[in-house]
Formats: structure tokens, sequence, C-alpha cells
């Protein structure tokens, strides 16, 4: 890699077509794209989790990808994880002498690296969350804001999620943190349609995964001991398809509501995008509405600059 930067960034919010440019990206630049999706890391979650594996080719040549598929439904993963992991994929495409490519939409994951966040591994259980599960939600996110942590999370409706959070908080604020890295030279590129626009698209990509199969992926899951509590966690898709699976409402109801919450999601992911760039994070916005072809002159350019 070149002395200006070390790596390329592709995000955005969800159904935003990320993962077609930087396969796209990959194939002009002899790339090779590490995932940035805290939930694609798991095996036998791909249309909930839009893995879009079919989109990893470029001019009719596969391009590598890593970190989806790497562990089992059930398991915890966490940014700890995703940055151990990071490195070692990374280093390995340079060694090579090959483009790393970061791609996703996890927020948290590519700050992780990008301002080299220093993490500890946090035990699953501290020892305080017994103390933390007789807290109201209230209680447990007025702890969390007092915190000085590098952890975060994007939706603290999700009680588990919550309690987890403020447990890696304080464990954090008692511990050493790593030993930093030298911080990434990175170029950031990052794919955006109007509002309404990506509200539209969210719908009709949740009516083709459901379509496809998500319904019965979830009960698979099922089938094969992954609990109800546990799909919850995982947010999204699978809380509400662990719902729906569960009885607590309808089709027609899990459809609206899971649609919203996508909605809300992608909502969040922009926040977490504006506030990366008030923190002095550049990122290079491209028209999603522009073809392919013009996508990669524009951020062929800008990469041209810094060689």
């Amino acid at each position: 890699m070149n002395k200006n930067f070390d790596l390329i960034v592709v995000t955005g919010p969800t159904a935003t077509g990320k993962t077609g440019f930087a396969a796209a990206l990959a194939g002009r630049l002899n790339g090779e794209i590490i995932s940035a999706d805290s939930r694609q890391v798991y095996r036998g979650m791909t249309i909930g989790t839009g893995k879009d594996i079919g989109e990893y080719t470029a001019s009719g040549k596969d391009i590598p990808y890593h970190l989806i598929d790497i562990c089992d439904a059930g398991e915890e993963y966490n940014v700890f994880r995703f940055k151990h992991d990071f490195y070692r994929v990374y280093n390995d495409i340079l060694s090579r002498n090959r483009t790393p490519i970061l791609c996703g939409g996890s927020g948290l994951y590519i700050e992780a690296v990008l301002k080299d966040y220093g993490l500890i591994n946090v035990p699953s259980d501290t020892g305080s969350r017994k103390e933390l599960e007789n807290k109201s939600d209230e209680e447990l996110t007025g702890i969390l804001s007092k915190l000085t942590a590098l952890h975060n999370i994007s939706d603290t409706s999700n009680r588990k999620r919550l309690v987890r959070a403020v447990e890696i908080a304080a464990y954090q604020k008692e511990h050493l943190l790593e030993n930093l890295k030298e911080p990434l030279k990175f170029i950031m590129f990052g794919i955006h349609f109007e509002r309404d626009i990506i509200k539209k698209k969210i719908t009709e990509r949740l009516r083709q995964r459901l379509d496809e199969g998500m319904v019965r992926e979830a009960q698979l899951l099922f089938n094969e001991g992954i609990s109800k509590d546990k799909l919850v966690y995982y947010g999204l898709e699978y809380k509400y398809l662990a719902e729906y699976l569960d009885g607590q409402y309808g089709y027609n109801d899990m459809f609206q509501k899971l649609n919203s919450a996508i909605h809300r999601f992608a909502k969040r992911q922009m926040t977490w995008f504006r506030k990366m760039e008030r923190d002095g994070m550049t990122i290079n916005w491209i028209d999603g509405n522009l073809s392919l072809h013009d996508k990669l002159g524009y951020a062929l350019k800008i990469i041209e600059k810094n060689i």
C-alpha cells in the first residue's frame, strides 16, 4: 500500500449497495474485502443479515472476503474480537501485496479500527450482572451515560444489550487498556440516498428477504437450539422473527414492526456517521443514484490524488 493511506473504507446506512460497490472497487484495486458487520460473522444467519455473497464478484471474478461466517450462531461476538480479527486479516492481505477494503455499516466496528480504540477482553459476566439486572432501564441508561467508555449500543430498548453495555463500561473503567497501535491512514467512502428513497429500498428489500425464506431461516436456528432470547439479542430481523414464531403477533404485524425498526436503524446509522464527521473523520459521500461506473470513477479520482 502506498504511503498516503493504509486502508479503504466503504460505509453507509443499510440498503444502499455498499457490498456491490466495494466489490467493484476491489476488482479495480487488486483488493480484498473485510466485512465490518456485527452479525454477518454468524454461520446460519445469512438472509437476515444480508450477506449477499453473490455480490462479491467483479468483471466475472470472485472477490475474496473476510470475517463472514466465522463463528456459530449463539456465540457473542463483540468489538474486541472484531478488532483482533481485523488486524489478523488486514496484515495478511498486506503481506500478499493486495489492497484491504473495510466494508460495512457497523459504525462502532469501523471506528474501533480507525480511531484504534484501546480495548480489553471483558468477561461474559464480571460479577456485577445480578446487581445490574435488578435496576430499571432508566437507571441503567443513567449509569451508562456517566461512565467514560468506548463501547456504545445502538438500541437501549434491548435490555440484555443495555445490561451488557453497562457491564463492559464499568469493567473498562477499572482495568487498564491494551497498548494502542499506530492509527491507520484511510480513505473512506459513504453511499447515500435521500431518506425517502432509503425507506423505500428497505421495505422492498425486506419483502424480498421474506420471500427468500427469512422466516424459515429463523425457524432453523430455533430447531438447532438457539433460544428465543438469544435471537432477540441479535436484534432487528431476528428479534421480530423470534417474536413472530413465538406467536406474539401475526405475519403482517411482524412485517410492519420490523420494517419500522429497520427504518429507525438506518436513521441511527446516519446519526453515527455524522458524529464521526464532527469528530474529524472525512467521509467522501457518493450519490447512490449514480451508475456503478460513475461511482467508481469518483472514488478512483480521490484515491489517485492520495497516491
